[in-house]
């Protein structure tokens, strides 16, 4: 009888050869594929999530962070049943976007900041979607209607604190060992800990930097990498026929919630990567402003398997589990969807709406400049030269500790 793990690597190396053998029969249309995620994580990516990650890994070293987290321990530890220091990752993954939340929970796990249930908890409803990609690339440029990132904005960051409650109960009997050891709020308590932490890491604030941009650097061509593959695998898949078999299967679903068939494509598309998904919604004219908000809502929410890939990686250094990510990941983008949706009536067709009936289509006129959009439209300037200058600090700071190892 055949074992399910070589059944297992039956498909993995089917699904390999097949994804091989579909770039030799694409080769254009892969390589078009290539470059359109190169240029996102070229241009917005890379220069975006930068400045975060740097920022983060000093606050770590110096302490800040667990200054922080002292300073929120009797706020987060009753309401999501995790230290302090994870209202310091929930606020640097709602600014920076995915995958920050993954990246800063691995790291306070590695310095044993976060036990394995509490990291488990906090990287479920730390992962989220940014500001400039909801307001600037997503209600912008793809709807053309600013106020809909208000929409989305309070579906997908609502969604994400009910993710937080759900995940409190996850891993319930740790929580009953530890229920009575609660900190009360102290600022010297919390300036001791951060004396004692910035002591306990002594390395210069030189070297700290350093050490830094190197991980940070590393951290994005990862990401980078996964952003690429997926945006190939999409296409091919797109090519193969096989986003419309699923396709066809998802029809079933939103004939059900009477949502029109035609949002389908864009569906599967989301579910690989959230920008190509979230773009083809925008463009269904059979659908209405409604519909398509809240399929983008559970799109984002969803993060895409590529945006899941890059923290399956991240974790994969620690113990923390990826399935309760996963299974959080769908809690979010239920609910999500869910908010937009009751939500559509009483706060956007009452007060950001023009005065257009629910049922209107989208109309698709380019609006007055926002902050979003001028960021976005900076970071499309000058996002280039910053990861330029950052994969030059990252070759230099490199090369010159090899330099000092021989």
């Amino acid at each position: 009888m055949v074992s399910p793990s070589t059944i297992k690597t039956l498909i993995l190396a089917l699904s390999v050869t097949v994804m091989t053998a579909s770039l030799i029969s694409f080769p254009q249309e892969a390589f078009d594929a290539s470059i359109r995620g190169l240029n996102m994580w070229w241009e917005i990516v890379f220069p975006s999530l930068l400045p975060f990650f740097i920022i983060s890994e000093m606050l770590i070293g110096f302490g800040v962070v667990r200054f922080i987290g002292v300073l929120l321990e009797p706020l987060m530890r009753p309401i999501f049943r995790v230290p302090g220091v994870g209202g310091f990752v929930w606020a640097m993954g709602m600014a920076s976007g995915y995958p920050a939340g993954a990246k800063l929970t691995a790291r306070l796990r590695q310095n044993e900041q976060l036990t394995q249930i509490e990291a488990e908890r906090l990287v479920s409803f730390t992962n989220s979607s940014n500001p400039l990609f909801i307001f600037g690339a997503v209600s912008v440029g793809f709807f053309h209607n600013p106020q809909l990132g208000i929409m989305l904005a309070i579906g997908h960051y609502v969604g994400n604190i009910l993710v937080g409650f759900l995940m409190r109960f996850h891993g319930r009997d740790e929580w009953r060992r530890q229920k009575d050891d609660r900190n009360s709020f102290s600022i010297l308590a919390a300036l001791r800990a951060l004396h004692r932490t910035r002591i306990q890491d002594n390395r210069p604030i030189g070297k700290l930097l350093g050490d830094a941009v190197l991980s940070s650097i590393q951290t994005l061509l990862m990401i980078g990498g996964f952003i690429i593959i997926f945006s190939v695998l999409n296409k091919l898949l797109f090519l193969l026929g096989i986003t419309a078999m699923l396709g066809q299967l998802v029809q079933y679903i939103l004939t059900i919630i009477q949502f029109p068939v035609e949002l389908s494509i864009p569906y599967i598309s989301g579910l690989f990567e959230i920008t190509l998904g979230s773009q083809l919604t925008s463009q269904v004219k059979d659908a209405t402003l409604m519909q398509q908000t809240v399929l983008v809502s559970f799109i984002l929410a969803f993060s895409g398997f590529s945006v899941q890939a890059q923290v399956a990686s991240i974790l994969a250094d620690t113990d923390i589990r990826f399935k309760p990510f996963f299974l959080a990941r769908i809690a979010h983008g239920c609910f999500a969807a869910a908010v937009v949706f009751f939500l559509w009536t009483p706060v956007y067709e009452r007060f950001l709406s023009s005065g257009a009936p629910s049922n209107a289509l989208p109309v698709y006129a380019q609006p007055s400049l926002g902050f979003w959009d001028t960021m976005l439209n900076w970071l499309q300037m000058y996002g280039p030269l910053v990861t330029i200058f950052g994969l030059l600090c990252y070759v230099v700071i490199y090369a010159r500790r090899k330099v000092l190892r021989l």
